[in-house]
């Protein structure tokens, strides 16, 4: 898979993807991340890549510009599956979407900044919105990150247990289970029977109530 992102900051994510999970993918050739500052396609003086918008009003917007110019760079070389903006109002990311991108070849990210984009870019070349929540971000860089770190989980390879990341949280529709490791026994608090049994139907039957039992009292809206 092959992961491209668009920001006026790219700085921001470096230190993101050389590290844990996103590093041991892209180091064993299973994902490559290429960010792209904005300001080297600006055709300004000064590398300008904002402007005052239209009508008024306060902040700045993303020139169409220097964004269309570089999205025709990068689209003259590949095929993008999805162009995703990442934007307040756009669909809420969710585990399901994450499980759909991961099976794609070329995804590429636009990081919005100050008051957004030129709505031409997203009439013209987004195929996908995507928001990480009901909040405002300063630009769309750590939202970026978010879905590119639960895309490239997902990836066979990427981590080293592949049957870990199926039963995380929300795969199945539920939260998942408690988990404990070593000691059994720690400060009067005891690991469950059931866990230390060896009997793996009754721990898999053990592990689904206990998920069912913390949606129902965390997420009950995962239920209906």
């Amino acid at each position: 898979m092959r992961i491209d992102i668009i920001s006026v900051v790219p700085a921001l994510m470096q230190s993101f993807f050389e590290h844990s999970i996103c590093k041991r993918a892209s180091q064993a050739g299973l994902v490559s991340i290429h960010l792209h500052d904005l300001h080297d396609y600006s055709s300004k003086k000064f590398r300008q890549v904002d402007d005052y918008p239209f009508g008024g009003g306060a902040g700045m917007v993303i020139a169409v510009e220097p964004l269309s110019t570089c999205l025709d760079h990068l689209m003259s070389e590949r095929t993008y599956q999805e162009i995703i903006f990442l934007t307040p109002d756009g669909e809420t990311f969710q585990q399901g979407l994450a499980n759909q991108l991961s099976m794609a070849e070329n995804l590429l990210f636009i990081c919005g900044h100050y008051k957004g984009i030129d709505e031409r870019i997203r009439e013209k070349y987004v195929t996908k919105e995507i928001s990480i929540g009901d909040y405002v971000l300063s630009g769309g860089e750590i939202a970026a990150a978010v879905c590119a770190d639960a895309i490239i989980r997902l990836i066979p390879g990427a981590i080293g247990d592949e049957s870990s990341a199926l039963t995380d949280s929300f795969q199945d529709g539920l939260l998942a289970p408690p988990v404990y490791t070593r000691p059994a026994s720690f400060k009067g608090m005891d690991v469950p029977e059931v866990l230390l049994s060896g009997h793996e139907k009754k721990i898999e039957a053990w592990r689904h109530e206990q998920s069912v039992k913390r949606t129902q009292a965390r997420r009950p809206d995962l239920l209906q």
